[in-house]
């Protein structure tokens, strides 16, 4: 029977608020009792929602799922700026939202959609000189990067109960949401911040197959885990392939036998 040691495989896991994604690679590590799990596109720790845990040999599969395309249900606060344009930050800044209807916010919502340059979040985990952004800003020397290219290829409005604002929103690798919350309540004239987050699918993993911790820790303990962990070939399904042509086969070294 094979060991925890030989398995190898993705785990969808349904991350809960007030842990970092690092803390939850930790306690997968921990419960599944083996020695290689990382993970692929960190969440801030006040969000949830789905962490892709790829499990000893899968960590190779991880830079794969980086790239994917993410869905995120977030809650936009309108009137409130902060200086980490969530709702952990410090407030900077409050505007008015008694002259702001529904019907703004709308059309506000739906020019973001599309190709655009977004500038990263001073605090965000990027690095200048090996020093990650938000150690530097809670130094009180932030620094900013350049504005990235992103796509927001859709966004779906749930609710406008102002001052919230509910919205799904699909969009590419390496998109801030925060920052796009931000964003819209300036284009409003009133500022904004991100109050909740919570990641719905990352590339073809939905919340819908993701596990709780709790869940999680009961599937170990009665030894059915492995029965949810996805295998790496199946892990890959979707991810486009290549076979490799006969000259190239001829110049891979030989297995050993």
């Amino acid at each position: 029977m094979p060991t925890s040691e030989s398995r190898n495989g993705v785990l969808v896991v349904d991350k809960p608020a007030n842990i970092t994604s690092a803390g939850v690679v930790a306690n997968i590590k921990k419960l599944l009792g083996v020695k290689k799990v990382g993970h692929s596109g960190a969440l801030d720790p006040f969000a949830t929602g789905v962490l892709l845990c790829c499990i000893n040999k899968a960590t190779k599969l991880a830079r794969f799922f980086l790239q994917s395309r993410k869905t995120y249900r977030a809650l936009l606060y309108l009137g409130i700026e902060t200086d980490t344009q969530d709702a952990t930050g410090r407030i900077t800044a409050t505007g008015k939202i008694k002259d702001i209807s529904p019907e703004q916010v709308y059309p506000v919502v739906g020019s973001f959609v599309g190709e655009q340059d977004q500038q990263p979040p001073a605090f965000s985990a990027l690095k200048h000189k090996g020093t990650p952004l938000y150690k530097l800003a809670r130094q009180g020397t932030p620094v900013l990067k350049p504005p990235r290219r992103v796509t927001i290829d859709r966004i779906d409005l749930r609710n406008v109960s102002l001052p919230e604002v509910e919205f799904d929103v699909t969009c590419s690798a390496g998109t801030y949401i925060r920052t796009l919350c931000a964003d819209i309540g300036r284009q409003l004239g009133c500022g904004g911040h991100l109050k909740a987050l919570r990641r719905l699918q990352s590339g073809r993993f939905s919340i819908s197959e993701a596990h709780g911790m709790e869940d999680i820790a009961k599937l170990t303990r009665n030894g059915t885990i492995w029965d949810r962990i996805i295998p790496m070939a199946e892990a890959l399904r979707g991810v486009p392939s290549w076979r490799a042509g006969s000259l190239l086969m001829k110049k891979l070294p030989t297995a050993a036998p």
